[in-house]
């Protein structure tokens, strides 16, 4: 692995796609489980989809059909969440839906025979070009430097989001924001993971830090880590057992986060009972 890692050029480039998904997925991976958007970003990266399928349709990079879908359910789930009634629900399943439809559409709207669409859906970390290094590196700066320059706001919107409104802090702007900042991330995710798995590589890090730690920045920190671990190792698992990598990551990702559940639970129950028996 170690050999691999300093004699192929893919295998530098899928280091480097680990280390920035990892980065992003930290970032914004404490915020969507704190504020419970996972179904959001869940229906922000299926809806990604129908830009993949234009994008293979119309002859342009499908990343770009993905990243201009991504951006417009972004827009769409946050206007109706602000003004839809309790309705949000539904237009995720519904973009969720229309997304997948579209892209499904397109793809059979091809003349010849289609493309294969394997590293969009289930992602392939080692078939990372440079170009995709440059997009994700560019996108994680932008994510990263919005999340520091308004630290102080998220820590707020995150603690009490009514209450930071009080303040005279701009909610509603903070919410649009996030939701775009997690259709970026869905970008930079495809690649690695693909659009199926991304939520499980968006959630188990910043899931498995929130057991460990309450403190915003630390979970940050430890998401990113934990990330960094499950990308690297996933990736050594699926070139010596020649597996897909997203599928390796994401299965890694999930039992890492179950076990740490698991002890965790265990532990407290243990806690509880000797606190019990004190008492009494």
């Amino acid at each position: 692995m170690i050999e691999a890692l300093f004699k192929y050029e893919f295998m530098q480039n899928a280091i480097t796609a680990a280390i920035l998904s990892s980065i992003v997925c930290g970032v914004i991976g404490v915020i969507i489980v704190e504020k419970k958007l996972i179904m959001m970003s869940g229906g922000i990266a299926h809806t990604s989809y129908g830009g993949v399928g234009m994008g293979f349709l119309f002859g342009f990079e499908p990343i770009i059909g993905a990243f201009i879908f991504s951006i417009a359910a972004a827009l769409g789930i946050g206007f109706i969440n602000k003004n839809g009634s309790g309705r949000t629900d539904v237009m995720i399943g519904l973009m969720w839906s229309l997304g997948m439809a579209l892209g499904i559409l397109f793809i059979a709207l091809m003349p010849g025979y289609p493309p294969d669409l394997s590293t969009y859906l289930f992602g392939n970390i080692l078939s990372v070009t440079k170009v995709d290094l440059y997009m994700m590196f560019g996108l994680t700066v932008i994510v990263t430097l919005v999340i520091t320059v308004f630290y102080n706001n998220w820590k707020a919107y995150l603690f009490d989001s009514e209450f930071a409104h009080i303040l005279g802090m701009p909610t509603a702007l903070l919410e649009y924001i996030l939701l775009i900042l997690v259709a970026m991330t869905v970008v930079v995710l495809i690649r690695v993971v693909g659009i199926i798995l991304v939520l499980a590589l968006l959630t188990a890090p910043a899931a498995t830090a929130s057991i460990y730690t309450t403190n915003f920045k630390r979970r940050i920190i430890y998401s990113i880590i934990l990330g960094i671990v499950f990308c690297l190792f996933g990736l050594g698992l699926s070139y010596e057992l020649n597996i897909a990598s997203g599928a390796a990551i994401v299965l890694l990702s999930v039992a890492c986060y179950l076990f740490t559940y698991v002890i965790h639970f265990i532990r407290t129950k243990h806690v509880v009972k000797k606190v019990m028996k004190q008492s009494c």
